[in-house]
């Protein structure tokens, strides 16, 4: 594999120990947070606290049509725009001299994403008649434009993830807006589509990138794991859409693959399905659950995704969205839950 001598390395990216160690902790902040959001205007006064959600009469119906519990798949396409060395994957960090291009081992396990992965995930979605959104980054659509191209023509979203892996939210204000005008054109000229949602790198925005995202025409952003569905929050005094991603239904916890099985991650998301299809009787309730090109499109993962997209399925009333249908629905939405705070 050649090296990427477009993709510098970046400095402030994250190895392994850390990647693990921000795992931890932001599932339990995300615990915490969700714990948090449930609490009622009383409650949050005892607690010296104050209310930060405006919380409509939701009564009727919370999705359309006879919809009960909305599932939102996010795939994301990264293989070919990681940095060259120095990157997360199952292999021990090292510190490659200057005189090695490139990490060989690493590249070769990200190039089984679009190789294998994508592909072979492309037909699963197909088999179940399941629209996804796609997040890209701009150099792996660069580099793999047929691939990028087949994605939105089988009627997936494609949604922005950047240029390339890069520590956005320590950029300068024009900075980032180059690197998110980057994100967006990139992946239009590639694939023909517009993005209007975004992911950041490990879900760390700055303190611009909000008004930059809607500055640019982004409608939404994913980068929030505090709710079990779709809000509405004030950006640049207008509406603006978040569709929170995920951490416990990630199928980044099988990076190392060692102390973590695709068994596992079958139990845990239908546990987590069983739950919020419970709740979705009396709330709007939103499951998200993500794959990763050379994870999700392995072939034992791909089995477990089978089982379980046959699972969501048998139950009545479970719609698989786009996350830019979910965003404008939400936005039309009377039902739809007013954030105050921004997090």
């Amino acid at each position: 594999m050649k090296p990427y001598d477009s993709a510098p390395a970046d400095p402030h990216m994250p190895t392994n120990p850390e990647r693990r160690t921000f795992i931890q902790h932001a599932s339990a902040g995300a615990a915490i947070l969700a714990a948090g959001s449930l609490m009622t205007p009383a409650m949050a006064a005892t607690a010296g606290g104050t209310s930060t959600s405006k919380i409509p009469n939701q009564k009727g119906k919370f999705w359309p049509g006879d919809t009960r519990l909305v599932v939102s798949v996010s795939m994301q396409f990264e293989a070919g725009g990681q940095p060259p060395k120095g990157t997360d994957s199952p292999f021990p960090h090292v510190d490659f001299p200057d005189s090695v291009p490139s990490d060989a081992a690493t590249n070769t396990w990200f190039a089984y994403g679009y190789r294998e992965g994508i592909p072979r995930m492309l037909d699963l979605w197909d088999r179940h008649g399941v629209k996804v959104t796609c997040h890209m980054i701009g150099e792996a659509a660069k580099r793999h434009p047929e691939l990028a191209r087949e994605i939105v023509k089988r009627g997936h979203e494609a949604a922005g993830h950047g240029p390339r892996w890069s520590s956005q939210y320590a950029m300068s204000l024009d900075e980032e807006r180059l690197f998110l005008q980057q994100a967006r054109d990139m992946v239009e000229e590639i694939t023909g589509q517009k993005p209007v949602g975004y992911n950041c790198n490990w879900l760390r925005r700055g303190p611009n990138t909000l008004s930059l995202l809607q500055e640019l025409g982004y409608l939404y952003h994913i980068d929030d794991l505090s709710r079990d569905e779709p809000f509405i929050e004030q950006v640049n005094e207008k509406d603006f859409v978040v569709v929170p991603y995920t951490l416990r239904n990630n199928d980044i916890l099988l990076i190392e693959g060692r102390n973590y099985s695709p068994g596992q991650f079958l139990e845990q998301v239908k546990l987590d399905f069983d739950q919020l299809y419970e709740e979705s009787s009396s709330r709007r309730r939103m499951m998200s659950i993500s794959a990763h090109d050379r994870i999700s499109g392995s072939p034992q993962m791909v089995r477990v995704w089978d089982e379980f997209l046959k699972y969501v399925n048998s139950h009545a009333g479970v719609k698989f969205m786009r996350k830019d249908e979910i965003a404008q629905f939400t936005l039309t939405s009377s039902s739809s839950l007013r954030e105050i705070e921004t997090i």
